[in-house]
């Protein structure tokens, strides 16, 4: 018994379980062709709705949601919930809306519907900001969170120790490599079929947390530490924290409600809709049909993750009243160290392991994406076979992926919490991104030059507006995209 509770056992089923995908997701492709553009980046496209579904999720749910939501949530209470629960609608205008007419042009990236629908260079100039921000922001958010998840649960730096920063350094090094292996050597459908079964696994061992939780919750608030007790605690001991619906000057992290279907949606409809790091799974599929059954029902399990991914800050924050939690970064790890039985620890620590994988390797492969087939023919004239476009693809990775290992490490600086972080970024460049398929579809006259004018002024009234006026964010995102709309109609 001793054994099962030893840092040797975690450590022996975390490997297991980890290599079990791998070699599931091998077996699964060995016999893929990888040597075209459709088998590397699309999966040949051949992905059914429910592979497609599990790696929109795991690409979504990742270290960063998980680390940064529950940290929100432990400072401000269910108010977070919104961010994912209107997700759904994001998903199904995907499925319905836009998916029929990405599916129908054969599109590998985004911003080839730029060229067909405006000039090459608006594709380019798009291609160009939207790798910049998955190298500066995406990639190397991804790897400190999940570093943070692993230091705090397995307490790295005190093991061995060393500071903070070098424990996270370690860790962000060990996830990029691993992570580089499947999303450069394996493609997309190596990365989907094991998110799918990250997917599963993450699922049930995020739905253990809030059990133990509402456990250790009882015991803490002087229960007698059952579950029932420890829900009825979550209920009634502070029910403020249960409020998910906030006043409309309230400031970040709290959503004010008038937020709920105007920048939430703006945000949402981006990151689901004109996201390549996440749709390009949805270019993947066999067809129309299994493309919109693997969105909506992602939008489905978009709708119940704040079980996992806001519940368990409450459940920190009622645990621990009067904490200063600062970011909040520190919470959701904390709680799982003190809750999760040690015997399970190993393989809850896989899937999390594999849903920082999941989000690592596919915002990486749609880098090498959008490199090889939007920036690099600026770069050079040469024509080249697909194997040597996927050979370059491969080099091309391998540099972001020690880019990012580089910057991840410093973010333990930052002032706020990681999830604010991004989401404040993702107006810089997102909004324009939607505003120009919107304008795209709905007015087919539109001249070429308004994408590039729309992108300057929005970076421009965006900055001035996140800068000088004091109010939420995400006001300021609806705004933005208000004004580009106007611009150019």
């Amino acid at each position: 018994m001793n054994f099962v509770n030893s840092m040797a056992f975690t450590a022996i089923t975390f490997v297991a379980f980890t290599a079990l995908v791998a070699i599931i997701s091998w077996w699964k492709t060995r016999g893929d062709n990888l040597e075209t553009q459709d088998g590397y980046y699309l999966g040949g496209r051949s992905l059914t709705g429910p592979v497609i579904a599990g790696s929109l999720l795991m690409t979504n749910l990742s270290a960063e949601q998980l680390v940064g939501n529950n940290g929100q949530a432990v400072r401000v209470g269910m108010s977070t919930m919104g961010w994912e629960v209107t997700s759904a609608i994001a998903l199904v205008i995907l499925a319905f809306v836009l998916m029929p007419k990405y599916l129908k042009t054969g599109l590998t990236t985004v911003p080839q519907f730029f060229e067909q629908r405006y000039d090459e260079g608006t594709r380019r100039l798009v291609s160009i900001i939207v790798l910049l921000s998955y190298v500066v922001i995406m990639l190397p958010n991804i790897l400190y969170a999940g570093a943070q998840v692993f230091v705090n649960i397995f307490g790295i730096d005190e093991i061995f120790g060393i500071s903070r920063f070098a424990a996270i350094a370690i860790v962000c090094v060990a996830t990029a490599i691993v992570g580089s292996i499947y999303a450069i050597f394996g493609g997309l459908k190596a990365i989907a079929l094991s998110d799918s079964i990250n997917g599963l696994g993450l699922i049930v061992g995020g739905l253990l947390v809030p059990v133990f939780g509402f456990m250790f919750l009882s015991g803490q608030l002087g229960g007698d530490g059952s579950f029932m007790d420890g829900f009825d605690k979550f209920l009634h001991t502070d029910p403020s924290y249960l409020n998910a619906i906030n006043e409309v000057n309230t400031p970040e992290p709290w959503l004010p409600w008038p937020l709920l279907f105007t920048g939430l949606l703006v945000n949402n409809m981006y990151y689901w809709a004109t996201n390549q790091s996440i749709i390009q799974r949805t270019f993947g599929a066999k067809n129309l049909k299994e493309a919109q059954k693997g969105a909506v029902f992602a939008g489905f399990l978009k709708i119940m993750t704040p079980l996992i991914i806001v519940v368990p800050g409450v459940i920190c924050a009622l645990a621990y009243p009067g904490t200063d939690w600062g970011s909040g970064d520190s919470a959701y790890p904390m709680l799982v160290a003190q809750v999760m039985p040690k015997p399970i620890l190993g393989f809850f620590a896989a899937v999390m392991f594999g849903a920082i994988l999941s989000s690592f390797n596919s915002v990486l492969n749609s880098s090498m994406t959008l490199f090889t087939l939007d920036i690099l023919p600026v770069i050079s004239k040469k024509k080249r076979t697909d194997a040597q476009l996927i050979t370059i693809a491969k080099r091309f990775g391998i540099v972001l992926c020690l880019a990012s290992i580089v910057i991840a490490p410093f973010l333990l600086y930052l002032p706020a919490g990681i999830s604010t972080f991004l989401n404040q970024m993702w107006g810089y460049y997102g909004v324009p991104v939607l505003v120009i398929v919107v304008m795209g579809i709905l007015a087919p006259r539109m001249p070429s030059f308004a994408p590039r004018a729309a992108i300057i002024v929005h970076i421009v009234c965006y900055g001035l507006m996140m800068n000088l006026l004091p109010f939420h964010f995400l006001y300021f995102e609806v705004g933005a995209f208000v004004i580009d709309l106007i611009l150019m109609a």
